[in-house]
């Protein structure tokens, strides 16, 4: 990474610390002990906090997305931009694109900023509005995906986005550890159904199923 590009993730890491410090000063019970246990978030809670993927997941989304040739990254869930800062690099290393979907508009507008300030906004296309309708008008062709939003939206998701996979395609969901109810579970199950899809559960950050696509 450059100074410009470590810059930027490094105000994100601040926002992240804080956060992780106000949810230790603030727990909610017993289970609050466990490293992938979260305080209870009203709405407008959820909308204030990064809620991003950390810094090993970053890395690592970065490493298996620059591996491709061109690739065509696709994130579902932009929030405020932190997990689009590595994607966006690796799109810039290795000459392919990253297009971000994300329902908020004032989220998008932060992480194009954010963007804007890495030297990375040439190589993103930001779209806002409902997630299964811009994934459906997306073209075939998708070699990397990172699907973070609410979680009783992955299968659908998946659904939508798996007929456009290239072959060799990578999937990466975060936040699979923490509490996620039956859309965690349907998920996984999904997964299991659809042909050649080889999956992977890895202890980064907060749990990510690594999936790849092998028509």
């Amino acid at each position: 990474m450059d100074d410009t590009i470590q810059a930027v993730l490094d105000h994100y890491h601040a926002r992240i610390a804080q956060e992780q410090a106000q949810r230790a000063a603030h727990p909610t019970g017993p289970a609050s002990a466990s490293p992938t246990a979260t305080t209870t978030l009203t709405a407008p809670d959820r909308d204030e906090r990064l809620l991003a993927v950390g810094p090993e997941t970053g890395r690592l989304i970065n490493i298996i997305a620059r591996a491709f040739d061109k690739p065509n990254i696709l994130e579902i869930g932009t929030s405020y931009g932190y997990s689009g800062i590595w994607l966006a690099h690796a799109a810039r290393e290795s000459g392919g694109r990253l297009t971000t979907l994300e329902l908020q508009d004032y989220k998008a507008a932060y992480a194009r900023e954010q963007s804007e300030k890495a030297g990375l906004a040439d190589y993103v296309d930001f779209q806002v509005g409902d997630a299964l309708a811009l994934i459906d008008a997306l073209p075939h062709g998708i070699d990397f995906v990172l699907l973070d939003l609410w979680k009783d939206l992955y299968t659908p998701c998946l659904d939508a986005f798996y007929p456009k996979l290239n072959p060799g395609a990578i999937i990466v969901a975060d936040n699979i550890n923490r509490p996620g109810g039956p859309g965690i579970e349907a998920y996984l199950k999904a997964l299991r159904t659809k042909k050649g899809i080889s999956s992977l559960l890895l202890p980064v950050g907060t749990g990510i199923e690594v999936s790849r696509y092998d028509p």
